[in-house]
């Protein structure tokens, strides 16, 4: 098959979720004997015209200089040149600034939609912008051909919400089976030592609830690490709030994955906030990398960890959790959690189950016709 994958920055990943699996299935796809190509920003740092066999094609993106908006032009640029391309199948993973372009899809190749997480509940956009996004999920529920879902939760939605049947397949992770201590020196932690929390810089992604936990905790000078890029005004606002907290150690964004894993590794505590998605890739990493998660509680956390994490919805939860839990006490947990990325959400499986539906959708769409 001749394959497209629009809706991401581009691979190598050096962004986010989607990104790391187009990276990962896409290389996939090609040691199966598949076609493909991935749409990368023009200024993505991989400037090459391949990545292990993928084809990439660099569209014009000028989110750095229009901010959001610029992702629909580039959205619109890679829609624009799949046309000409002859695919079988496209791709789209997600829906937020392309769906509004269905209409210039091409004809011919099977759409199928990873429908993402409930982007409208995000507390960071403003109301006429949860309202838009509500338009654009809706527009993309509509106008595929076929439908992914992450999370049961998401495909339940699409169920009742659209009256739309969705596949569902989960987010994967690599087992972490390498631990390297000597890694800790380069981030000043010890063993068993730190906490850590890694999320993006979002409202909904409680990071300041963590910390306000962190920072009522005051008999333990224990040092949290908070990764994630905080170039940002929401950043600029916690850095300020919990200035005088030195235990509270902003890092900025890691890509390494060989230090990520054995942060989370070596770590006590690895808080997960997120609150709104369908399966979290860093929530499966940190299974993945054998740490004790203590997460938001909302249904998405539980769905994936059921019994076999912590959780929290208050900051004087997380101060409890940070004065009452210890990794060393809870190995069951965590050895079952990483059983569960061996079994469930290994990348080999998901990847698997992606390329089993795109034959299934052919066939389907083949006695349609």
């Amino acid at each position: 098959m001749k394959i497209a994958i629009l809706g991401t920055r581009g691979i190598p990943n050096y962004y986010g979720g989607f990104e790391q699996f187009a990276e990962f299935f896409s290389v996939y796809l090609i040691e199966k004997g598949h076609e493909v190509f991935v749409y990368n920003s023009h200024d993505h740092p991989f400037q090459e015209k391949t990545f292990h066999g993928v084809n990439i094609i660099h569209q014009y993106d000028p989110e750095y200089k229009l901010g959001t908006f610029g992702q629909f032009i580039y959205d619109f640029n890679c829609i624009m040149d799949s046309r000409k391309r002859n695919f079988d199948i496209i791709l789209q993973l997600g829906y937020t600034s392309n769906s509004v372009w269905f209409f210039l899809l091409p004809k011919h190749p099977i759409i199928i939609t990873n429908m993402d997480g409930l982007e409208w509940k995000r507390t960071k956009y403003s109301k006429p912008v949860q309202q838009f996004l509500k338009f654009a999920e809706r527009l993309a529920a509509v106008s595929s051909d076929f439908l992914v879902a992450d999370s049961l939760g998401i495909q339940t939605f699409l169920k009742k919400q659209y009256k739309k049947e969705s596949t569902y397949i989960a987010y994967g992770a690599h087992p972490f089976t390498n631990p390297n201590e000597a890694v800790l020196e380069a981030y000043q932690v010890k063993k068993g030592q730190f906490n850590m929390i890694m999320a993006r810089f979002e409202p909904e992604n409680n990071i300041e609830m963590v910390l306000e936990g962190v920072a009522l905790n005051t008999d333990d000078e224990t040092p949290i690490l908070v990764i994630g890029k905080h170039e940002t005004k929401y950043g600029s606002y916690l850095k300020n709030k919990f200035k005088n907290h030195s235990k509270i150690r902003f890092m900025g964004g890691i890509y390494n994955l060989e230090h990520l894993d054995n942060l989370r590794y070596y770590s006590n505590l690895y808080f997960h906030g997120h609150s709104v998605g369908g399966t979290n890739p860093s929530l499966l990493e940190a299974m993945a990398s054998n740490a004790l998660i203590v997460a938001h509680n909302n249904d998405f956390n539980r769905g994936i960890l059921k019994g076999n994490g912590y959780y929290f919805s208050t900051p004087d939860e997380v101060k409890i959790a940070l004065q009452t839990i210890n990794k060393s006490d809870n190995l069951p947990l965590v050895q079952n959690n990483f059983e569960a990325i061996e079994k469930e959400f290994n990348w080999n499986k998901i990847n698997g189950e992606y390329l089993g539906l795109f034959e299934e959708c052919v066939r389907r769409t083949k006695t349609r016709k």
